[in-house]
């Protein structure tokens, strides 16, 4: 009896450690017993108060650091408005490893000052979009000689001296994670003071930086040779050259996103200088073309490649690619937008990717039920995006004899209805009695379904954790209510299609008479809006 006791006390325990701060405190007013077992030393190792932070005082928060200063190892304090008393309790946990103040508008130089000089164990320092200054960049190198994960995203008080003191002390020579997302203020020379300071870094991520050029980046990798990951999001000069000046790193990983400067050319020096590049996400690049793929296809390692929007990649780049030993291990592809792309390229996909697990055709309108086809013959694929494309009812019926798909995306596809989803022996074996593995649905846009689905999707798919069925205008609110209850997660709204769908509510082409009387009627709406957003602010 006792030993049943105390397997129960050790089961109940362990599922403590997987609720929010919310839940435990809840718990821990159950009974005497659930709060002695809510004081578990390990409990407190990990403290989250963003999750709670319009809920909790800041005297409870102060209280609580206090009684588990020496058991705290991570803190997370994301946009949570507290005194500046309240951050200085901080400096009482000894034992810190990880602290995120960032979106905390109250954080200052001071409350720093405190917690550097109390924990100076700290290896992971989240201070994106503060107000911190030149103060803070001094303190940390003198205090935290062994962080390793920095995030000063969003922090513009900082200049280019601040980044000059990350070499004071003992530096920050062990820093291996960077984020400088949005710091627009940092010229060239700033990225040689981080140079100078942070030679160990392996993993860079800069976001949102129009200011970013070629010349900061070969400031940068002049003494940091060790990045492995390279992040470069919303910087539209970045261009060839900086492919010339990284291939003195090694890198596995990088990520381009609506760069119009980066052209065939950078592809040329990923087979000679990156052969063991893994993930590569190019999304939103118009200058890459065929030949760029060409240039991928002996890449051995490559696992992950997202082309979305490179809209001049067609069938024969895709074919040269799949032709190489890329095609061996690639297990995400991401060709939406991919307009140029037919049924030719899955069949390629067929062929040539065993281990392809997730694969999205996003709005590749070439594709038809020959290449729905081919889809079924990928046996590994347990994610497939198709919205936007031509597939219909008929089109399910094939995909449906795929046994391992557990996300399926079909939204924007007005030409499905509930004959391609119900329980029926018409037309095509349909999904739900075929897709029992069925993990999440997108079926957002598809305006001929009715509630009838909601029915069939019940008793075929029973393991349906995400629905998402947004502008399906003939689906009622009750039969939603009722569906909401079977699955974890579910996205559903009545109102009509986005004029960029196509079609209207009752899925008829929507003709360029109509787009431009609703993009007057959106406009007058905008207008009301944003006056309206004016006044609330003023008052």
């Amino acid at each position: 009896m006792k030993g049943r006791l105390i397997t129960i006390i050790l089961l109940v325990t362990s599922i403590f450690f997987y609720l929010s701060l919310k839940d435990v405190i809840i718990c821990g007013q159950v009974n005497h017993a659930w709060m002695l077992m809510t004081q578990l030393n390990s409990l407190w190792n990990a403290i989250d108060f963003s999750s709670v932070k319009n809920v909790i005082p800041d005297k409870y928060i102060v209280s609580t650091l206090q009684r588990w200063r020496l058991n705290v190892l991570r803190l997370n304090f994301r946009g949570c408005l507290l005194r500046p008393k309240t951050f200085r309790s901080v400096s009482h946990c000894r034992n810190l490893q990880e602290l995120n103040v960032s979106d905390c508008p109250t954080f200052t130089d001071e409350s720093m000052r405190h917690i550097s000089e109390g924990c100076p164990g700290v290896l992971c320092l989240n201070l994106s979009n503060t107000t911190i200054t030149n103060r803070t960049m001094r303190l940390l190198p003198r205090h935290f000689h062994n962080l390793q994960n920095l995030s000063l995203a969003y922090c513009r008080r900082f200049t280019d001296k601040g980044l000059q003191y990350l070499n004071l002390g003992n530096g920050c020579h062990k820093l291996i994670y960077l984020d400088l997302s949005g710091c627009t203020q940092i010229s060239v020379q700033g990225f040689r003071y981080i140079a100078n300071s942070c030679t160990g870094i392996m993993h860079l991520t800069i976001n949102d930086m129009p200011t970013l050029t070629d010349n900061c980046v070969k400031a940068l990798v002049e003494k940091c040779s060790r990045i492995t990951s390279l992040v470069f999001t919303g910087a539209p000069h970045i261009s060839d050259c900086t492919f010339r000046a990284l291939s003195a790193c090694k890198l596995r990983k990088i990520r381009f996103e609506g760069n119009k400067r980066v052209t065939d050319a950078s592809f040329k020096f990923i087979d000679k200088n990156y052969p063991n590049l893994s993930h590569i996400y190019m999304a939103d690049c118009k200058g890459i073309t065929d030949s760029s793929l060409r240039s991928l296809s002996p890449l051995k390692q490559l696992t992950v490649l997202n082309l979305a929007n490179c809209v001049r990649i067609g069938d024969m780049g895709l074919k040269q690619f799949l032709d190489g030993p890329a095609s061996m291990r690639i297990r995400e592809l991401n060709l939406s937008n991919c307009v140029r792309l037919s049924d030719a390229s899955v069949m390629k996909l067929s062929e040539r990717c065993p281990n392809l697990n997730y694969l999205s055709l996003r709005n590749c309108e070439h594709l038809t039920a020959q290449g729905i086809g081919y889809i079924v013959n990928i046996f590994s694929l347990v994610s497939i995006d198709l919205s936007g494309t031509d597939i219909s009812n008929e089109g399910l019926n094939v995909l449906s004899r795929h046994k391992k798909l557990k996300e399926l995306s079909v939204s924007e596809c007005y030409r499905i209805t509930d004959d391609g989803i119900q329980i029926t022996d018409s037309a095509m074996e349909m999904l739900s009695a075929k897709c029992h593995y069925l993990h999440i649905l997108d079926i957002s846009g598809c305006v001929l379904l009715t509630d009838q689905i909601l029915e069939d999707l019940q008793i075929g798919c029973k393991q349906l954790r995400i629905l998402k069925m947004q502008y399906c205008t003939n689906i009622s609110k009750k039969a939603a209510q009722r569906m909401s209850s079977k699955v974890q997660q579910q996205e559903y709204n009545t109102n009509d299609p986005p004029r960029w769908f196509g079609y209207d509510r009752e899925g008829n082409p929507v003709t360029e008479l109509d787009n431009i009387t609703s993009s007057k009627g959106a406009l007058e709406l905008t207008v009301k809006k944003s006056t309206y957003s004016s006044e609330d602010q003023a008052a």
